[in-house]
């Protein structure tokens, strides 16, 4: 099963990125912990990147990366349904 990973900010994180999975394009992205199955060990390097290890495996395996900015843009899609509905609904 391969899915698709990206780095988001962690709630509460102060903007601070962490891996973010999801394993079908219409999913939600949810932080790398939700998935304990295809969690790896973080390296235990002071500061590390969380999700660092889970990372790589994942890519081996033949996930896709997708980039923050992309990512970000589907936490948009709802809102802009939203208000394409409303302006619809207006119309009639």
């Amino acid at each position: 099963m391969a899915g698709q990973l990206c780095w988001l900010p962690k709630l509460g994180s102060n903007g601070k990125l962490s891996l973010h999975l999801r394993l079908e394009p219409y999913h939600p992205w949810k932080p790398h912990t939700a998935f304990p199955h295809l969690c790896s060990a973080d390296y235990p390097i002071p500061n590390g990147s969380k999700g660092w290890a889970t990372c790589q495996k994942l890519i081996a395996s033949g996930w896709t990366v997708i980039p923050t900015n992309q990512a970000r843009k589907s936490f948009d899609v709802p809102v802009r349904s939203l208000i394409s509905l409303a302006s619809d609904s207006n119309l009639n």
